[in-house]
């Protein structure tokens, strides 16, 4: 018995010992095999993960990029305010408009009207490319309000003016009912003064030697009869007297008044500037028997008759 026993312990422990060195070494094995399993396994799960994480990282830099070209497309717009003295061709040239005035005035039609040469300070001009039109409600809304306070604006700038002219109006208005075009001028190409650069040979007006933007009065009651482009003539205005002569006011930067709108004495009827065929800013005031060029007669000596001291 002790014998079996000596005999049974040593191969009991050596089971143990192979099952322990088997499973060691089992262990070792599978150790290997487990861990190449688990990384082939945690490869694609890897790249699969990283791909969707990537997914939002990339789909915001797709949504700043495009913010950024809309930020870009909206800065090549920008709005201008029209000042005294400007008129679409000038603006065109400083502000560098592509297509010149005419793009200018395309861009504008809805805010200047069908006449191009009807601008007035504060009008609100857009430089460059169209605003594209919102679709969503709340810039629809704030368009709306928008539109809403520029209507009561111009409303206010329309009372504003009327106001303006019809004090300048009684301000200046003299007793006997006739006034000089403009404010303290000097006279300084004379009537009927000799020179190729007129079309009839010789300067059918005066003019008077003002800076730009200067206030230009109706030097009598009557009504305007053209108001507008007179092509070497620039801006000009015509109106009727009521004695029945006409009254020329050419080279105009602004038009306040419009044809068939009747005028008082001292009201003003525009600004001087120096559109169409000039070398300079001035009023070129002309008086004649008919609204057409050609029937013209001395306007410094119509305006003495009248009772009112020029130069």
């Amino acid at each position: 018995m002790p014998a079996k026993g000596k005999h049974r312990r040593p191969k009991s422990q050596r089971f143990a010992r192979s099952i322990a060195v088997a499973g060691t070494g089992g262990a070792a094995l599978a150790l290997p095999f487990m861990g190449a399993t688990g990384a082939h396994a945690a490869t694609p799960q890897s790249v699969s993960e990283k791909a969707v994480q990537s997914l939002p990282v990339a789909q915001k830099s797709a949504e700043k990029t495009a913010a950024k070209k809309d930020a870009a497309k909206t800065s090549t717009v920008r709005t201008y305010s029209v000042r005294v003295g400007d008129y679409l061709s000038k603006i065109a040239d400083e502000q560098n408009v592509s297509g010149g005035w005419k793009k200018l005035y395309a861009d504008n039609r809805s805010a200047i009207g069908d006449d191009p040469s009807l601008i007035h300070p504060g009008l609100k001009l857009s430089i460059g490319k169209k605003a594209r039109t919102s679709t969503t409600k709340t810039e629809s809304s704030a368009s709306s309000s928008s539109s809403k306070a520029k209507k009561t604006e111009k409303a206010a700038s329309k009372s504003s003016s009327n106001s303006t002219a019809a004090t300048q109006s009684s301000a200046t208005t003299s007793s006997s009912g006739y006034t000089l075009p403009v404010t303290g001028a000097t006279i300084g190409t004379g009537y009927r003064v000799a020179g190729s650069m007129w079309s009839s040979g010789y300067h059918t007006g005066v003019d008077f030697v003002v800076p730009t933007g200067t206030s230009l009065k109706a030097v009598a009651a009557g009504t305007v009869v053209s108001a507008g482009w007179g092509g070497a003539y620039g801006n000009q205005v015509v109106i009727k007297l009521n004695d029945g002569y006409y009254a020329q006011y050419a080279h105009l930067s602004q038009l306040s008044v419009s044809a068939g709108q009747t005028v008082t004495e001292g009201q003003q009827i525009g600004l001087s500037g120096a559109t169409g065929n000039v070398t300079g800013p001035h009023l070129h005031f002309e008086i004649r028997t008919t609204p057409d060029y050609g029937s013209d007669v001395d306007p410094v000596a119509y305006l003495r008759s009248k009772g009112v001291a020029v130069g």
